[in-house]
């Protein structure tokens, strides 16, 4: 497990600052204790894809994406994957004690965890880019429900696709939330190796103002 310390910086919106001693001893503490109480699982399924003008159907399941950004995110795509991951109820727990005990050590490790699940979510992608390439495909970025108009109401359609609840312990709350909090969905597509993948433009997505993402620098693709 790789917790990229420049990355946790970003979360908490340090850039080129001096950052305080204390703080880079907590931030360190906090590293180590993501590493030791997540229980980081993944999973996922590749679906040949049957596209229109307003969907994207995933064949052999109930799954339908609906939305122009993430018909736009498939367009070149003839399978695509859809994954989930999750750092464990643990982490949920840890961060909610701390909450309460002392604030600025709940933001660190929150953070951290943060960065956890964006790794193991690599690692995941990982997995699924041989898979398309023993396919003599190569992947798009991912893409998550909530990215643009891509709603995440479709939430409980990916938990149930994926068995999520038995094979890695993830469910979903009626408002859509995914338990444990430290989750990620999202779905990459598999596309010619030649077609290069390009972002959405982040201006126009839903989440721009509030976007992690671009908070660190970057964007939903990176």
């Amino acid at each position: 497990m790789h917790i990229d310390k420049k990355e946790v910086l970003r979360y908490l919106g340090y850039k080129n600052g001096v950052i305080d001693t204390n703080i880079n001893l907590l931030i360190d503490e906090c590293i180590n204790e993501v590493k030791e109480i997540s229980n980081c699982k993944y999973t996922y399924k590749i679906f040949d894809i049957e596209k229109s003008r307003e969907q994207v159907r995933l064949l052999e399941s109930n799954l339908v994406f609906k939305g122009k950004d993430i018909l736009e995110h498939l367009k070149e795509s003839s399978m695509c994957a859809v994954m989930a991951a999750t750092l464990g109820s643990n982490m949920d727990t840890k961060i909610r004690y701390y909450e309460k005990v002392s604030m600025t050590r709940a933001l660190i490790l929150d953070a951290c965890a943060s960065v956890c699940v964006e790794w193991i979510c690599d690692e995941a992608q990982k997995e699924i880019q041989k898979e398309a390439r023993s396919k003599t495909l190569d992947i798009t970025y991912r893409y998550s429900p909530g990215y643009g108009d891509f709603l995440i109401d479709i939430q409980p359609q990916i938990i149930s696709a994926l068995d999520t609840q038995k094979n890695i312990g993830l469910t979903v709350t009626e408002n859509y939330i995914l338990i444990p909090r430290k989750s990620v969905s999202a779905v990459i597509g598999f596309q010619d190796k030649n077609i290069k993948a390009q972002h959405s433009e982040c201006k126009k997505c839903n989440n721009f103002i509030e976007c992690q993402y671009r908070k660190r620098g970057n964007d939903c693709g990176d």
